[in-house]
């Protein structure tokens, strides 16, 4: 009975290391983040890397498969009509905000500027799915987790109002599907695709060039300028 209860003991120990970790990575890490959101642009230029980077370098250290990751081929096939969705709800964006008036095109929309914004997003979802996900649901139940993840990440994009809303959201709708098919390719493209329609169908006087953080609050819009993509990283 002794030896039962000091392994129940040790157990449960061990359960509380894993979950203080946890809890502290996701402390350390958001907050990192944050930080980075609302430092001034040279400073966020030089420290920027290192934050977002972490993230990747704590996954990686487990040494996960590529179908833990959501890299791989499991779920892909079956995850594929995620993006031509995304592209129908794009295009029927674009049309109704045609219709209404508040479509505008990218000032900056060669191939290199939205190829960097699409592997932007891919690398959201990595760290909102691969790093993010795995300790809230430690933490948490299946439900709250998808909860909590969804405010975290809507959370990142203020005071963008607009973005709030959209990412919250889009939070909630992607973790769900990859709850279902644990692959982060149409996800990541998706909301590629959705970011850009957002970005050329919401008014920009509304989300400030996509800007979050210090560059939503010093934006300045320059009388005849179209809206200019920067992506979901304050400037």
């Amino acid at each position: 009975m002794a030896t039962i209860d000091s392994t129940s003991l040790t157990l449960s120990d061990s359960r509380r290391r894993d979950r203080s970790r946890d809890l502290t990575e996701l402390l350390i890490v958001f907050g990192a983040i944050l930080l980075i959101l609302w430092l001034p642009t040279r400073e966020q230029m030089i420290l920027g890397p290192i934050a977002l980077l972490a993230p990747l370098g704590i996954v990686l250290s487990r040494r996960p498969t590529l179908n833990e990751l959501g890299l791989g081929l499991r779920g892909f096939l079956s995850s594929l009509w995620i993006l031509p969705a995304a592209i129908g709800l794009t295009f029927a964006s674009v049309f109704v905000a045609k219709q209404i008036g508040t479509f505008h095109e990218l000032d900056n929309p060669d191939f290199a500027h939205v190829y960097g914004y699409v592997l932007w997003t891919l690398y959201q979802q990595f760290l909102l799915q691969d790093f993010f996900m795995p300790r809230l649901s430690r933490l948490l139940t299946s439900d709250q987790a998808i909860t909590a993840g969804s405010v975290l990440f809507a959370a990142a994009h203020a005071p963008n109002l607009s973005l709030v809303i959209a990412t919250l959201v889009w939070g909630a709708i992607s973790c769900l599907l990859f709850r279902r098919y644990h692959n982060l390719w149409a996800l990541g493209l998706a909301q590629g695709l959705l970011g850009l329609g957002f970005a050329v169908c919401v008014p920009d006087a509304m989300h400030h060039h996509m800007r979050v953080g210090l560059g939503y609050l010093r934006y300045h819009a320059h009388p005849g300028h179209n809206a200019v993509y920067q992506g979901s990283v304050g400037r």
